[in-house]
């Protein structure tokens, strides 16, 4: 649903860390997770399940995975 967004932390190594967003852009489109072999995808995609976008991250970068779904009436969740 438009306005679904996972936020994605990962260890950057010297750097720090780093934050990175997939949102679904448009109307009927949502953002899913898998992890599979040791590799985090997260995709944004259409109603058929086409993917749009996809970023993918080693698992064992990755610190912290936020989900941020949208109410069925279309506002953000109060938190």
């Amino acid at each position: 649903m438009k306005g679904d967004r996972v936020e994605i932390v990962i260890d950057a190594g010297g750097e720090g860390t780093r934050t990175y967003e997939v949102a679904a852009s448009r109307a009927g489109r949502r953002v899913e997770i898998a992890t599979r072999r040791g590799v985090v995808e997260v995709s944004e995609v259409t109603r058929t399940g086409t993917p749009v976008r996809t970023a993918r991250f080693m698992a064992s970068r990755v610190l912290a995975l936020v989900e941020h779904p949208v109410a069925s009436d279309g506002r953000e969740p109060s938190g």
